[in-house]
């Protein structure tokens, strides 16, 4: 594929770079995947493709959190295991496993084991209170996905 040279302002790199998926993203990737350019990809554009239980997560909600919303709807309410739920994100969203695994893990401080004990607990509490500590402007999405 035919490559261009382009400048952009600071505001725009920032803002590509906080939708890139550290170690797996260029900056062309994360503007394919904003702008819903994947080629045959069959996923949504980032973070609108995942119902909650009032909506979908919506434009702007932080990768990891949708990822973490979108793995807990799985097991929630689609009534699948957490890894193959991960699987499942993953595939989505055409990044590894390991990602995903991320998101839920080193960003929220978590064991696979200790994350599985929030998704068990009734009425996710804990597990909305820690996301509501890490992701504390996204309360609403958070609250509304998980309720």
């Amino acid at each position: 594929m035919k490559s261009h040279q382009v400048e952009v302002d600071d505001d725009v790199f920032q803002y590509v770079k906080g939708h890139a998926e550290p170690l797996v993203d260029s900056f062309n990737t994360a503007v394919r995947r904003l702008l819903n350019l994947n080629r045959g990809a069959k996923r949504a554009a980032p973070n609108t493709a995942t119902s909650g239980a009032n909506g979908l997560v919506p434009p702007g909600t932080p990768r990891a959190l949708a990822q973490i919303l979108e793995v807990t709807n799985l097991v929630i309410r689609g009534n699948r295991a957490r890894t193959d739920a991960t699987r499942e994100v993953a595939r989505r969203r055409q990044v590894t496993q390991q990602a995903v695994n991320d998101k839920y893990g080193r960003q929220l401080g978590l064991t696979a084991e200790q994350f599985d004990r929030l998704l068990g607990q009734p009425g996710l509490h804990d597990l909305k209170k820690r996301l509501n500590e890490k992701f504390p402007e996204h309360h609403d999405v958070i609250n509304s996905f998980l309720s």
